[in-house]
């Protein structure tokens, strides 16, 4: 777009100058002939350019003064806003007194206003039998739909609260799904194809715990993203798995890898999604009580930040975590031991994750993680191991973890003593 240069014009004609570009062309009054004639002007080895110059309408299209003549700025500051006068606070304080006069004329209602509430009110409302009636009802009423919703955790034979259905935890989990894969696309995470070696291990894992996993039915999807800085796995419910490469070196072996797999995939068999958003609705109605009963006392933000952040999750949300782990880490380990895995080697897994954290210096005290400690986990395994190697037996298991145990003696250098009958 061209810029039209501003001319100008001799006295006595003398017009308001066009025009810099094509808004303030749009912006301009009509055109000045006389000034636009003698505009046109011509320069050695440039175009002709046209200077349009504009008079007010109505003047017939005649040049202005040179005392009505006023220059077009460029640009302008953007304007300074004064504060109110002394004058204009007075007459708002002047509508604000006649509006409280027309509700209130005589104040009235302002002299007799009372808190809303008071101790006699708390007190009254405490002791009125209709509270009684409603307090009762309310209580009986969550009893009953709490001891109506109870059922039995698989495996480990627990009985916990759920109100949610598998259809809808199933929908829940599709669009954690859908944000899950556009937050790692939007990082550039890489998804490692289907004949990586780390892809084919973990496959080659998830192949024999499947079965023993009660969910066979499922859309299984499996998902090792290259990140060797993440020691990290889960399974979303629907068969979606998610492997970080980063604990691949960590788990050294595919008894160590199975016993992480089972782990996750416990979580599903038991369940524990569910759990967890049933247990949200109670923690959200002693939220919501406290900050009804802080209200009278101006503390319902103040109850809303400490205990909705902190009290609860440390009362009610890290207890509920830490049991959930532990129950997973037990029906984990039950389901590598069927598959043939050796559980001893979930104990390793979780003594050299504990040696990281403590060379990290991520160890932070118990009753404030959402997961046991490393120690107690070792522990609780070690007391499950004999449990797992029965549940092993029973899957006859002992002729081929005998020839694969004799098989990587041999890759050590050991002799393989193989005797056939005559």
């Amino acid at each position: 777009m061209f810029k039209l240069p501003l001319r100008r014009l001799p006295s006595r004609s003398l017009c308001r100058a066009a025009v810099t570009d094509a808004a303030a062309v749009n912006q301009a009054t009509p055109l000045c002939p006389a000034a636009a004639a003698r505009a046109i002007t011509t320069t050695a080895g440039r175009p002709p350019t046209l200077a349009r110059a504009r008079a007010p309408a109505g003047q017939g299209g005649s040049c202005l003064p040179n005392s009505s003549r006023r220059p077009l700025p460029l640009s302008r500051a953007p304007p300074r806003v004064a504060a109110p006068s002394r004058q204009q606070q007075q007459q708002q304080q002047q509508q604000q007194r006649r509006f409280f006069s027309y509700w209130d004329p005589d104040g009235s209602r302002l002299r007799s206003a009372r808190p809303l509430f008071t101790r006699d009110t708390v007190r009254r409302v405490a002791w009125s039998p209709s509270t009684h009636v409603i307090v009762v009802v309310a209580v009986g009423g969550a009893v009953t739909f709490y001891f109506t919703n109870l059922e039995t955790v698989p495996v480990s034979g627990r009985t916990r609260f759920n109100v949610y259905s598998p259809e809808s935890v199933r929908k829940t989990s599709e669009m954690q799904y859908k944000m899950l894969m556009y937050d790692l696309e939007r990082q550039g995470a890489r998804i490692l194809p289907d004949w990586d070696p780390r892809t084919v291990k973990v496959r080659r894992v998830m192949r024999k715990l499947i079965p023993f996993s009660g969910m066979a039915d499922e859309s299984w999807e499996i998902f090792v993203i290259d990140d060797p800085h993440t020691a990290n796995a889960f399974v979303l419910p629907g068969g979606k798995v998610f492997v970080f490469s980063g604990i691949l070196p960590l788990t050294r072996n595919d008894d160590g890898l199975a016993a992480v797999l089972g782990h996750e995939i416990a979580h599903n068999v038991a369940d524990h999604v569910a759990e967890r958003m049933s247990q949200a609705i109670g923690t959200n109605i002693l939220l919501y009580a406290g900050i009804l009963l802080a209200a009278p006392l101006g503390l319902g933000p103040l109850v809303m930040q400490f205990i909705g952040s902190k009290v609860l999750d440390v009362a009610f949300g890290n207890p509920m975590s830490r049991m959930q782990e532990s129950e997973a880490d037990y029906i984990g380990l039950m389901m590598m031991a069927e598959a043939c895995y050796d559980p001893h080697e979930a104990a390793r897994f979780w003594a050299r994750m504990d040696e990281v954290e403590k060379m990290g210096g991520k160890t932070i005290p118990e009753w404030m993680s959402t997961h046991p400690a490393n120690e107690a986990r070792i522990r609780k395994v070690q007391e499950w191991l004999p449990q797992a190697l029965e549940k092993r037996q029973e899957s006859d298991c002992s002729t081929t973890s005998a020839f694969a145990d004799q098989f990587r003696h041999a890759l050590r250098g050991q002799v393989i003593r193989v005797f056939v009958p005559m």
